[in-house]
């Protein structure tokens, strides 16, 4: 590469790493060489969601980039190097690396938290909550504390009180101002939130002045206030403002802000030519920038404007939306008023603590800015007024009334090409449209095209508006149908089998279907809604032909075909003799053992044959299945609990038990995790569940709708100090009203994003049944409990169900291409080999197997001269005599032997199955793959006879005649 110089950014915060993204946009990276310097050890990650660390989520799930991002583009990422000194004469930076010439320089370098010279702010006197090594310092000192307290009550401020009392700490904040977020919120408003984090136990005292720290008589340290009057707390935590990091520009010269900050000019350019400053540490017109989107703004701008495009900063909207403490919190525009002539709109609800400001012109003709606080819904839509300039409702006050009283929504149309939708990455309506007028038909493709809704995600919401707004503009019918088989939502389904007591996938087919065999999407959705209303076997012969492979083998399919067991260790607690029985199993079948993040032991690699006599075992050592592979109920995690630990109130261990023996077996749209802590340092992070439940000294805090994974959720307080019963009487109405409304794979958490009135009207359904409709869910979760029964114990006592467990119809030999290799004193599976052909069949019709060996509407595989051939059956229906279908086993994107047990169906007017693996689609005929038509697997001419299955190759004028159509 012939490089165009050194382009050096100071600074691997959230900013500086969105810079270098830029940069490589624009493809800068090919004619330069860039060098990114951070303080921290760490690689770039989302300080937006710093307290997801506190609560137990790794650093790893914070970053922000893959991998191999810096080597993939060729950039030079100094972890843990901290720049010493610029020489602006010489265009050099120094560090303990070394000097290293730059041609463009980019300070990225953010804020350092502001501790005010309070004597005795040392030590656990003297945290602060910015990094994770700030927060690993705060989860250490909180080791043996009892109590916490928190100097400042701004955004973040409140941050830092939420993890501390995540902590199990008993929490004050202490703010100087009269009110809390004294920058976002006016008088009312902040008052409005200090009542409803006082409700959640935090106390909190504004208009305190700390005018030293010593030590305490009952706790560690004692505040003591300008009043006279004293605090004593364990820790001291400061969030009293941030300063701009600028010691370095501050050295070499560079101009600074009178509070302040590196000056910049348009461009983010300083008096230096060759430097620039973004983020945090810049001042543009004297202003500082506290929020990520307007450093992200500088960003683009300092790319583009190295790129040779025009581009400038003109400054950024502090507009802000977030929850604090589980407290929606909204600041819009010139929420205080200070417009002259101003004036405004109050709406105060005392019974819930919610308060709403709308402030208009003096002329009422423009919407100037917005206080919210207890409920976000109204922000979006004010937001745009402000942005945009739309002309506010004849009587503007709906724009803030509760919306049962004539609150008016802006509709995505109303909105002009310049609205900014996501303001993080700078996506506007018009934006948005473009890419639909490039084919963009899909909310995902949208998102990954546009940006959108990827940062904090704040806009979602907004953004499917104005996206299925546009469809329907353009004449496309934003159709929101299961599949091609049903012109229904899950939610719709669900609804139409239990009013009209459906039990089976053909009585819905012929009552409410479009016609066919179904599909993988709508059969397994079926076959969890028929589950999870009348919780009937899976095994039963009606609903085998639904079930994705883990549903019907009752084992999560691995890659090379082989499956994992994973018995149920109910709270994680587990005898002796079931652990030797365990390590026996897996000794006696080779299997890779490992533990789980659930408290179980999982065991990988048994062979289709082998899963009867390896739960034949288990069964017979008291394990039953563990619903590891279904959408459904799948772990209670625990910590020891009152039992064993000093720190338990309850015993969580027994209650993780009775939890989980109640809910196991339970089907849902997806799988549910719960989790159960004796107190409130919790150890089994409950918070990061769908239900979570927490003890107290008084009963259970019950928390709804976290999950982990790619995109994790904290789990939110939905009821504190139950008793036993209560808990599970509202465990019981969440279930069932998730299952009953969720749609399909659809986790509570999206569910919980996705539901109109957000927490507080799920509140109001489980806890207040204003629907009316809580005896009846009770009842249906009743119903589940009573019929449950242990999947595997059902097969193993039926053998016609047990014929579907051998690797071939015709042969016991197992799959000559499973294979292992050895690896840490156990075995992994070997790559997959491509399909080697033995043979093209025979000439002459030959038989195969038994027609009693085939299934309905399913798939089994047979031997024939090293061939793996699936076999499909279509039962004899009206008008149409009996059919069956041969084709190759082997899936080739994946070369593993899976095909015949994928599900059968129609898709496009073709009989298809759907591989199991990654669900490519074959077709029965051809063997043609729909979504790559360069992919074809063999098929064979097939036939039932004498109630044998009959195959022979298919002629060549036959083959030809296929590939023609």
């Amino acid at each position: 590469m012939t490089t165009a110089g050194n382009i050096i950014i100071i600074g691997n915060g959230m900013v500086g790493h969105y810079c270098a993204e830029q940069l490589v946009m624009h493809g800068l990276h090919e004619t330069h060489t860039i060098h990114i310097f951070g303080d921290e050890l760490y690689d770039a990650y989302d300080r937006v969601h710093l307290t997801d660390y506190m609560n137990g989520q790794d650093a790893l799930a914070l970053r922000l980039h893959e991998d191999d991002f810096h080597t993939h583009h060729g950039l030079t990422l100094h972890r843990g190097v901290r720049v010493t000194r610029i020489d602006r004469e010489a265009k050099t930076v120094e560090s303990p690396e070394g000097i290293l010439p730059y041609d463009t320089l980019i300070f990225a370098t953010g804020s350092t938290p502001f501790v005010p010279p309070v004597p005795g702010n040392t030590g656990t006197a003297g945290l602060v909550y910015r990094t994770l090594d700030d927060l690993d310092m705060i989860r250490a000192a909180a080791e043996g504390a009892s109590h916490g307290v928190v100097i400042g009550g701004g955004l973040l401020g409140l941050e830092a009180a939420n993890a501390l009392a995540g902590l199990g700490l008993s929490t004050a904040v202490v703010e100087f101002a009269p009110r809390l977020m004294p920058v976002q919120l006016d008088e009312e408003g902040g008052h409005a939130l200090k009542q409803r984090i006082e409700a959640l136990g935090i106390k909190v005292l504004t208009a305190h002045a700390t005018q030293k720290i010593v030590a305490g008589e009952t706790q560690r340290h004692r505040l003591v206030f300008a009043d006279g009057t004293f605090l004593e707390t364990d820790l001291v935590v400061f969030s009293a403002g941030i300063r701009a990091q600028d010691r370095l520009a501050r050295e070499c010269g560079l101009a600074l802000g009178p509070r302040g900050g590196v000056v910049i000019d348009n461009a983010c350019r300083t008096a230096d030519e060759a430097i620039f400053a973004i983020g945090e540490c810049a001042c543009w017109q004297g202003q500082t920038f506290g929020l990520v989107a307007p450093g992200y703004t500088m960003a683009r701008t300092v790319a583009s404007t190295l790129a040779g495009e025009d581009a400038a900063f003109l400054g950024a909207d502090m507009s802000t939306k977030l929850k604090l403490l589980g407290v929606d919190v909204g600041s819009i525009g010139d929420a205080h008023g200070a417009t002259p002539g101003s004036r405004s709109y109050r709406f105060i609800g005392e019974a819930d603590g919610s308060y709403r400001r709308l402030v208009l012109s003096a002329d009422g003709t423009r919407v100037l800015g917005a206080v919210l606080v207890g409920d976000n819904a109204y922000y979006d839509t004010i937001l745009q007024y402000v942005q945009n300039g739309i002309k506010p409702p004849q009587d503007p006050a709906v724009l803030i009334l509760p919306r049962g009283e004539g609150a008016e929504l802006l509709g995505a149309d109303a909105l002009p090409d310049t609205a900014m939708i996501c303001s993080c990455h700078n996506v506007t309506k018009g934006a948005i449209c473009s890419s639909i007028d490039e084919g963009c038909a899909e909310l995902g493709a949208l998102k990954q095209a546009t940006k959108a809704s990827t940062g904090c995600g704040g806009c979602a919401a907004l953004l499917k508006s104005v996206f299925e707004t546009e469809l329907e503009a353009r004449g496309i019918t934003v159709d929101r149908s299961l599949c091609e088989h049903f012109s229904y939502t899950r939610q719709e389904l669900y609804s139409l089998v239990r009013v009209h007591g459906i039990q089976t996938f053909e009585e819905l087919m012929a009552q409410y279907g479009n016609g066919g065999l179904g599909c993988d999407i709508c059969k397994p959705v079926v076959g969890s809604i028929m589950a999870s209303a009348w919780n009937k076997p899976i095994t039963d012969p009606l609903y085998i032909p639904l079930q994705d492979t883990n549903d019907t083998f009752m084992a999560n399919m691995q890659k090379n075909g082989t499956y994992s067991v994973v018995p149920r260790i109910a709270g994680g607690e587990i005898t002796p003799e079931k652990l030797i029985v365990l390590g026996q199993v897996a000794k006696k079948y080779n299997l890779y053992t490992k533990i789980t993040g659930g408290q179980r032991i999982d065991l990988f690699g048994a062979q289709l044959d082998h899963l009867p006599d390896i739960w034949n075992e288990l069964l017979d050592a008291g394990f039953e299945t563990g619903h590891a592979y279904g959408k459904s109920t799948r772990t209670v995690k625990s910590c020891v609990g009152s039992t064993w630990c000093r720190y338990g109130v309850q015993d969580s261990v027994g209650k993780a038990l009775d939890l989980e023996n109640r809910y196991k077996g339970l089907r849902a749209p997806h799988k549910l995790k719960f989790a159960v802590s004796g107190c409130t340092r919790e150890c089994a992070e409950a918070q990061s569940k769908d239900v979570g439940v927490i003890a107290t000294e008084h009963g259970w805090n019950l928390y709804v709708c976290g999950n982990g994974g790619m995109r994790p959720r904290h789990a939110e307080l939905f009821a504190t100090d139950l008793d036993a019963d209560t808990l599970v009487k509202y465990i019981d109405r969440f279930l069932m009203f998730y299952i009953r409304t969720a749609d399909k794979l659809q986790r509570t958490s999206v569910w919980r994003e996705n539901l109109e009135g957000g927490l507080d009207y799920l509140k109001d359904v489980i806890i207040k049944d204003s629907l009316g409709i809580c005896e009846e869910l009770e009842r249906q979760m009743q119903l589940v409990v009573d019929r449950y029964q242990c999947e595997w114990r059902n097969a193993l006592t039926d053998r016609e169900k047990l014929k579907r467990f051998r690797t071939f119809v015709n042969d016991s030999r197992p799959d000559p291409n499973i294979r292992t290799v050895p690896e840490r004193d156990q075995v992994r599976p070997a790559d997959n080999l491509p399909e080697t052909i033995t043979s093209g069949g025979p000439s002459h019709w030959a038989s195969l197997c038994k027609q009693d060996d085939l299934v309905e509407k399913s798939g089994v595989v047979a031997w024939y001269e090293g061939n793996q051939i699936a076999l499909f059956y279509l039962p004899e229906t009206e008008g149409k005599s009996s059919r069956v279908y041969a084709i190759d086993n082997h899936d080739p994107f994946s070369n593993a032997n899976v095909i015949g047990r994928g599900i059968m169906g129609d898709l496009k007017g073709h009989l298809v199955v759907a591989s199991p693996l990654y669900k490519q689609h074959f077709c029965l005929e051809d063997g043609q793959c729909l979504e790559d038509p360069a992919v074809r697997l063999r098929t064979w001419d097939a036939r039932l006879e004498g109630g044998k299955v009959q195959i022979k190759a298919k002629t060549v004028e036959a083959v030809s005649d296929l590939v023609s159509v």
